[in-house]
């Protein structure tokens, strides 16, 4: 009897103690991010006009507005491209809206669309 109500009050003890930590099957559930609604991303990227591309260094001039996530008011500024294929796919006089980032002390373009 003795074993079996210490084996008891052990368990009871075990239980409230990880009550609330997820099992593994849900902690795969917690791991799984939803994902972001193209609304929410066009909101927040600023609008902008290309002004020039330099494909040989990677970067693009950009006159924008605001950069929200920034907290950058409108300007004319040179900006490093992240994906490449942007320096092929704009052009100067292109009015856009993108999304840019402060990433290795640098101003980085991280998603560009053509505005509508």
């Amino acid at each position: 009897m003795t074993i079996s109500a210490l084996l008891l009050a052990t368990a009871s003890v075990f239980a409230a103690s990880h009550a609330g930590v997820p099992t593994g099957k849900d902690a795969a559930k917690k791991e799984t991010v939803a994902p972001l609604h193209t609304s929410s991303i066009t909101a927040d990227m600023a609008d902008g006009e290309v002004r020039k591309v330099d494909k040989e260094n990677k970067k693009m001039t950009i006159k924008h507005g605001e950069i929200k996530n920034l907290d950058m008011p409108g300007m004319t500024m040179v900006f490093q491209i992240r994906d490449t294929s942007l320096l092929e796919t704009f052009k100067a006089g292109d009015k856009v809206k993108f999304f840019a980032e402060k990433l290795d002390g640098g101003f980085v373009v991280t998603g560009m669309q053509l505005a509508k």
